[in-house]
């Protein structure tokens, strides 16, 4: 992760895949393979697209506020159409989808996510 350039993205993304990974065991004990799979397409629609969301963020260049307002809309316009195709691939695509346990863990990921605003971005990560 180090073409992300945000100390913070970068400490949220992995505890993003961290939760996800403890619940993708937790749903394969208690559900099965099935319940596993969901978790992890759940958990990964959010990692992708904030993912693609620190890409776009740390590829900023502009100085201007105007410049950093407009990257932080396309990065999130990028992400909210992402997540909508990729909500709509795993549906459409994976019949066997626990559709409880997907939508869960996706908005528990999104809950995560939102830690950003707690993490310290003032030391430097390799």
């Amino acid at each position: 992760m180090s073409w992300i350039k945000s100390r913070s993205l970068k400490i949220v993304l992995l505890v993003q895949l961290l939760f996800t990974s403890a619940l993708v065991i937790i749903f394969m004990l208690a559900l099965g393979k099935h319940g596993a799979i969901s978790a992890m397409l759940g958990g990964g629609v959010s990692v992708i697209s904030s993912t693609v969301f620190a890409l776009i963020v740390s590829r900023h260049q502009g100085y201007t506020a105007g410049d950093a307002i407009r990257t932080a809309l396309r990065a999130e316009a990028v992400k909210i159409i992402l997540i909508i195709g990729l909500l709509w691939i795993v549906f459409r695509f994976y019949a066997s989808v626990n559709a409880p346990v997907f939508i869960g863990t996706f908005i528990l990921m999104v809950l995560v996510y939102s830690m950003v605003l707690f993490v310290a971005d003032d030391k430097k990560i390799r």
